[in-house]
């Protein structure tokens, strides 16, 4: 006799006609920001290569059939959007299909997932783009924190309203020293993030999902200046991953953010420069532009839950169980899991506030290795996740799968998809 499903579950897993599934999901390398393959590049140049290869990975599709395309990006000159349409019309989209920015900081992807799955489900749509660009390279300098706000928040008597500009790093080791988050072990997970994501790549398993970068490229000294002659690279691996991290060598750097902190530049997230973008469509519509066969999934739900700006790392550990509760499911039903790591301090807090460090042991917590060795680029991490997450469930056969991650300001949001 078969197994009987939960009954959230089995909703979960049931195909309806209204479903918002996925045809593609793509990314570019993600690669070191200043001294990265990708430094040269700019933001709205790495997302024109994603877009351009989504249409290329579906020739079937007419470019005019996706009527509008959501952009996660956090750092970019005027929130991104003009020079984002610009650089989808330069490859080839038709003026009919437009195109919108979104920014809620580490989540602006995932975010724009969302809001494209909920476009098509309100009827608004029937086709479209979630996506995300960061050149962290470019802007991440002058544009990581406000230099022109209201003077009265700098001095707000709410602590969280001052708190929201609080450097990241800090938040960090407050999570540390807050829940027990010792040194050692952090520098542990930042090893083991590094070993997965070399292990991954030497396996081919980021090909499916990665598609090459032609841009420039040029030296620079150690002072940052550029030296030598410009040229053309083509870019096709993530550059962020050391195959050779150790915990001789993640115990040999200093505290990055407070002398007594046990957060350092290996146990944290990188600095990085990416792109990403997931088509979506209605299931019907996919049946009749005759592309059921190129289902990879759907999307299912996503949650967004506020914290203390100080502790922002904590984020994912309420919005999980608060999309999980939506859902009718429980962790158990969690085939992949992609924790965005952008401390070791705040990852290994929500695995363990979670109950989740059995899976993580058994390596269905980032199996292919997280931020801490692939990097963060800021607005396209989201979309990124979500492709190294439907990639990997095809690959290994799980069905149900979930992307979560903090925010900066003290939020954090999850999605959850199906793969068919």
């Amino acid at each position: 006799m078969a197994a009987v499903l939960p009954r959230g579950l089995k909703a979960v897993l049931a195909n309806s006609p209204s479903d918002v599934v996925i045809i593609s999901s793509l990314r570019t390398p993600i690669c070191r920001s200043f001294k990265g393959q990708l430094r040269d590049a700019y933001p709205e140049e790495l997302l024109s290569v994603v877009l351009r290869a989504t249409l290329d990975a579906n020739p079937t599709l007419a470019p005019a059939a996706i009527e509008d395309v959501a952009v996660g990006v956090v750092l970019s000159e005027l929130g991104g959007s003009k020079a984002a349409r610009m650089a989808m019309s330069h490859v080839g989209f038709p003026s009919a299909t437009s195109l919108y920015t979104a920014n809620r900081a580490c989540a602006s992807s995932l975010h724009a997932v969302a809001l494209v799955a909920n476009q098509i489900r309100g009827d608004m749509i029937s086709v479209g783009i979630g996506a995300g660009m960061e050149s962290m390279t470019r802007n991440y300098g002058s544009r990581a924190i406000p230099t022109d706000a209201w003077p009265a928040l700098k001095e707000s008597p709410v602590k969280d309203a001052r708190d929201c500009v609080m450097p990241m790093g800090l938040t960090s080791e407050n999570v540390a020293s807050r829940y027990g988050i010792g040194r050692a072990d952090q520098d542990a997970f930042a090893v083991e993030s590094h070993r997965r994501a070399a292990a991954a790549r030497a396996a081919g398993h980021f090909k499916s999902e990665m598609v090459p970068v032609t841009t420039r490229w040029q030296e620079v000294d150690k002072q940052g200046h550029k030296v030598g002659e410009e040229t053309v690279i083509t870019v096709t691996e993530d550059d962020g991953i050391r195959a050779d991290a150790s915990l001789e060598m993640m115990t040999k750097l200093k505290p990055a953010f407070s002398p007594e902190g046990a957060s350092t530049a290996g146990n944290s997230s990188q600095v990085s420069d990416g792109a990403a973008a997931t088509l979506l469509m209605r299931r019907s519509t996919a049946a009749e532009l005759g592309l059921t066969s190129s289902i990879m999934g759907k999307f299912v739900g996503a949650a967004v839950a506020g914290c203390a700006p100080d502790e922002m790392g904590i984020g994912p550990a309420l919005a999980i169980p608060k999309l999980l509760a939506q859902l009718g499911l429980e962790t158990s039903h969690v085939d992949r899991w992609e924790l965005n790591e952008a401390f070791a301090s705040q990852a290994i807090y929500c695995v363990r506030e979670l109950g989740l460090e059995k899976e993580w042991e058994a390596g269905k917590i980032n199996p292919d290795g997280g931020a801490i060795a692939l990097g963060h680029p800021l607005g396209a991490t989201g979309a990124r996740m979500v492709s190294t997450l439907m990639h990997g469930l095809k690959r290994t056969g799980g069905e149900v799968g979930l992307v979560s991650m903090c925010i900066g300001t003290g939020m954090g949001m999850s999605g959850l998809f199906v793969r068919e």
